[in-house]
């Protein structure tokens, strides 16, 4: 990983819905809770629950953070790979930059989740985290904007789905029968056992055949990505983005009757009702930044958003509000059920700040 000034062109839209996602992640989670705590309403509570992840079927607000976070990572790709593919003089040397993104973020997750760093093998996990579902999504995209054109993407995008779809429904799961779209009775968790071992995660999540959702949801955003970056006028870019989004939530719901929407799997279905979601929010982003030009409040978003690997390591690593407790232990005093509230936003503003500082250092932390 290099830290180095950033010297290419930005879509403003994106960093800021980057910046949006990492908010969501670093911020909002522990924040609600910490507000329902405190205040107990109704609505605090309705808040609370929505960044809280379902038992098993549906869905909230927080089950976007992760394919948002996808879906980002898609859009950029025909930026940033365009521009390396005329850097590079030989595929070889592009597929060594793609390898080696590909073994950072894997390190970077045994970092986060796969608790790499408690040194002790018994508590290591293989394949556990986003960074790691962006590594398999990331390098099958790249791979498909090197080598296969835009109708053989899409053809791609679907393929995924619908061979993944058959994956989780017709295999015989020994000792339970077919697989079904329920905990641990489905195909795509029996694979992860059986290929990790003691490695597993030990949980209900996927993530072996959850590749090729994976891959799907960034496949969505790197679509939205070429339609940003081609030559057809921002209003109509905008249409396409609100449009996609619509088709690909309804479709998603849709097929949700049948091939149930469950996050922790990433069935298809989900795969199309979140990519929906995103096209909207980025709909909504590009409409208001890159059409309008409303550009004012972007600012603190933009600070998260081009650090945003860096913001989700540390705040995965280090217990910020923990920090924050040490420095205002003093106001546990006047509102206990308030006080978590006050060492969330402090841990955020710590954080924060250190984003900053490396915002208006030109200091990038680049993948």
């Amino acid at each position: 990983m290099n830290t180095i000034p950033q010297h290419a062109p930005r879509i403003l839209s994106i960093d800021a819905l980057r910046g949006f996602d990492m908010l969501l992640i670093v911020f909002a989670d522990r924040f609600f809770a910490s507000l329902h705590r405190g205040a107990d309403t109704a609505f605090t509570g309705f808040l609370a629950r929505q960044f809280e992840h379902p038992e098993w079927f549906g869905s909230t607000f927080y089950d976007i953070i992760m394919p948002l976070f996808l879906f980002v990572v898609g859009a950029v790709i025909p930026f940033s790979l365009s521009q390396r593919m005329q850097e590079q003089s030989s595929k070889g040397q592009l597929y060594r930059k793609l390898l080696k993104r590909f073994v950072i973020l894997f390190i970077l997750g045994w970092i986060v989740q796969g608790n790499l760093l408690a040194l002790d093998a018994g508590q290591f996990k293989v394949f556990s985290n986003t960074l790691q579902a962006i590594a398999v999504g990331y390098v099958i995209s790249c791979l498909a904007f090197i080598h296969l054109s835009r109708n053989g993407r899409y053809l791609l995008f679907v393929g995924c789905l619908v061979a993944y779809a058959l994956l989780l429904t017709l295999p015989q799961v020994p000792g339970l029968g077919r697989s079904t779209l329920l905990p641990d009775q489905n195909f795509a968790l029996y694979v992860d056992r059986l290929v990790f071992g003691r490695f597993d995660d030990g949980l209900q999540y996927t993530w072996l055949l959850s590749g090729l959702g994976f891959a799907a949801t960034t496949l969505s955003g790197l679509f939205a990505g070429e339609w940003i970056k081609s030559e057809m006028p921002r209003e109509k870019v905008a249409r396409y983005l609100f449009v996609a989004g619509l088709i690909a939530l309804s479709l998603g719901l849709l097929w949700g009757i049948w091939h149930p929407i469950v996050k922790k799997i990433w069935t298809s279905s989900f795969v199309l009702a979140s990519s929906g979601v995103c096209y909207l929010l980025l709909a909504g982003f590009y409409w208001i930044i890159d059409v309008k030009g409303k550009t004012g409040w972007t600012f603190p978003l933009k600070v998260i958003g081009m650090n945003a690997i860096t913001a989700y390591v540390l705040s995965h690593v280090i217990d910020f509000p923990a920090i924050a407790d040490d420095l205002l232990f003093g106001l546990e005093q006047y509102g206990e059920s308030w006080y978590p509230v006050w060492t969330s936003i402090g841990g955020f503003a710590i954080l924060y700040t250190l984003l900053w500082y490396m915002y208006v250092n030109k200091t990038f932390v680049k993948v």
